[in-house]
């Protein structure tokens, strides 16, 4: 089987892909990640008692941030007007975690755009960002966090309707 990638040339050289023949399209992409913490932690960030402030807080806003400029961190990502970006952080639950004696938190994004060219991106960027923010605001409490498992739920792509 032959896997042709797109953003590379017969050469092998690195290329932006050209979406100018492509229709425009209503798209939606989920993702998420988690990040592993001890269970001090993550009740210190319940009772906001991170000497950082409201850490899912910001959490979220810097997800939100980020997806609006994952093109600036991903060299052949396209810019996209974004019209929804979505950043909620949780507890982990059990079966989400590593081991049971583990805590941690979730961060699920959504991202909706209208263009030639889907919105995976953007969800990817933002559940990272969402997390690195977490670990960063919680680093001098528990030298042990892990981000995990950040991955694409689902893309979804449709036509636009007409007015």
């Amino acid at each position: 089987m032959t896997v042709e990638l797109t953003h590379t040339t017969e050469t092998g050289r690195a290329r932006m892909v050209n979406v100018a023949q492509k229709p425009v399209q209503r798209r939606m992409a989920r993702a998420a990640g988690v990040i592993v913490m001890s269970r001090e932690t993550l009740d210190l960030i319940r009772d906001n008692q991170i000497k950082k402030g409201d850490v899912l807080t910001v959490a979220q806003v810097a997800g939100i941030q980020a997806a609006k400029r994952a093109s600036d961190m991903i060299p052949l990502c396209h810019p996209l007007e974004l019209d929804f970006v979505d950043v909620q952080l949780r507890p982990a639950e059990a079966a989400e975690l590593p081991s049971p004696a583990a805590a941690g938190i979730v961060a699920q994004t959504e991202v909706q755009c209208t263009g030639r060219t889907g919105a995976e991106m953007e969800a990817l960027v933002a559940a990272s960002a969402a997390l690195l923010t977490v670990y960063d605001m919680c680093k001098a409490v528990d030298d042990s966090m892990r981000i995990t498992d950040v991955h694409l739920i689902e893309k979804v792509k449709g036509n636009v309707e007409e007015p």
